[in-house]
């Protein structure tokens, strides 16, 4: 099946570049993209598969863990057994609204224990979702005890099943995508807390680019294989620009005063903990390394700053200006010249 490219989406900039550094720098901590309904969240998502470089696992694994990496093994793969590299894409797996807790964690594999009365393990999507990236569209919607569970392997990058005489850790360590309509109901802090990145997606008012976006969406779907192809060209190009940026992301520097504003914009916002900072120093190193940037800029801090810190603020009772205003409010205070 044909996936939208992601070079073809018109629009949508801060978007498509909070899913870029979100690829090129996994540690930001996913992105959160809230909005309309038909604005294209899911479409740039999905298409953000085709950017990701290959990965090398074990082969035969159903963790996908690396070769060169021990300390992420799974059980089998840290016993010692022999194991051969191969590459495949990086992981991109949707978690279902609807999903069941067995679906989504594993669980004993029923077929195998009736037929031969052998107790084995069901990989769920957690573990597919190991070192990739782990969808969930309308993720305000998600059950709370799905969120609990989320939360506990985000936090650990291990997942535990203790159920029907199994006991089973594998590694889970993935990158969080989320999308939502916020009138259907908000996150919990708690989960909103775990996304490095937040968007605020809009339908698009440009009568043109709203034209182009219905001609391009028309012909995807009347030719959706030759569409794919008459992009391949750009989509190749990005590509090559993602691992690369993803090659020397570590070797960008932060200036002390760059890292200083960063520091007084957290505290201006009044921002809790230590996360605002850090996120917003990866992310802008991401930037910087996808602009082929040997440091990170003023001007690369004060792009990421919204979508680092919008979804981090102190809700005021007394102010309902929106957060993204109070941060750009913030940022020209910040940075006086």
């Amino acid at each position: 099946m044909a996936i939208y490219p992601f070079v073809a989406i018109v629009g949508q900039e801060p978007l498509k570049e909070a899913l870029l550094m979100a690829a090129i720098e996994p540690s930001i901590g996913g992105v959160l993209a809230l909005g309309d309904r038909g604005t294209g969240k899911s479409t740039a998502i999905r298409a953000l598969a085709s950017l990701l470089p290959e990965i090398e696992v074990v082969r035969g694994c159903p963790y996908r863990c690396s070769p060169v990496q021990p300390a992420e093994h799974c059980p089998a793969c840290a016993e010692g057994a022999e194991r051969i590299a191969e590459r495949m894409p990086a992981p991109v797996v949707d978690l279902p609204l609807g999903a069941t807790e067995d679906r989504v964690v594993g669980a004993l594999n029923l077929e195998r224990a009736l037929s031969s009365g052998e107790k084995s393990f069901e990989p769920g999507l957690l573990a597919r979702a190991n070192r990739g990236f782990l969808y969930i569209d309308e993720v305000n919607l998600l059950d709370d005890h799905l969120v609990d569970l989320l939360l506990d392997v985000a936090a650990s990058g291990e997942n535990v099943v203790e159920r029907e005489g199994l006991s089973v850790r594998h590694p889970s360590r993935f990158v969080l995508v989320g999308s939502g309509n916020p009138e259907e109901g908000d996150l919990r802090p708690q989960l909103l807390d775990r996304f490095g990145l937040c968007v605020d997606v809009r339908t698009s008012a440009d009568l043109r680019e709203r034209m182009e976006i219905v001609r391009r969406r028309d012909a995807f779907e009347r030719d959706p294989d030759g569409f794919v192809r008459d992009w391949s060209r750009k989509t190749s190009a990005l590509r090559r620009r993602v691992v690369a940026a993803r090659d020397k992301v570590s070797k960008v520097a932060m200036p002390d005063d760059v890292l200083e504003k960063a520091v007084q914009l957290c505290m201006a916002l009044g921002a809790d903990g230590l996360r605002g900072e850090l996120t917003l120093m990866r992310a802008a190193r991401a930037r910087a390394a996808l602009a082929g940037e040997p440091a990170v800029s003023m001007l690369s801090l004060k792009s990421v700053a919204p979508l680092a810190l919008r979804h981090r603020l102190r809700k005021d009772p007394l102010d309902d200006t929106d957060a993204s205003v109070r941060v750009e409010r913030a940022v020209e205070e910040v940075f006086i010249p």
